[in-house]
């Protein structure tokens, strides 16, 4: 696997929780840092996934961004009535 070495500016803060937590795991920061953006990676494929199959669906039966907000609206009015 062909790798390349980047320069990353962290907060402080940020930094010492990201040794901490490599650390207590018993790997390197390099490690701990390439499995955070795997892992974000991974997370934003699925969410558009999921966005996209929404979008698709909503345009398949003619459901509008307003139709959404509307039902929010009625579920939370209805909400509140109960409690």
């Amino acid at each position: 696997m062909v790798t390349a070495t980047v320069n990353i500016a962290f907060q402080i803060d940020l930094l010492k929780d990201i040794d901490d937590i490599a650390k207590a795991e018993a790997r390197s920061r390099s490690e701990l840092l390439r499995e955070a953006a795997r892992l974000y990676i991974d997370r934003k494929r699925k969410w558009e996934t999921i966005f996209s199959f929404g979008q698709k669906t909503a345009r398949k039966i003619g459901l509008r961004e307003k139709d959404v907000d509307e039902e929010i609206k009625a579920h939370r009015k209805q909400k509140t009535r109960i409690s």
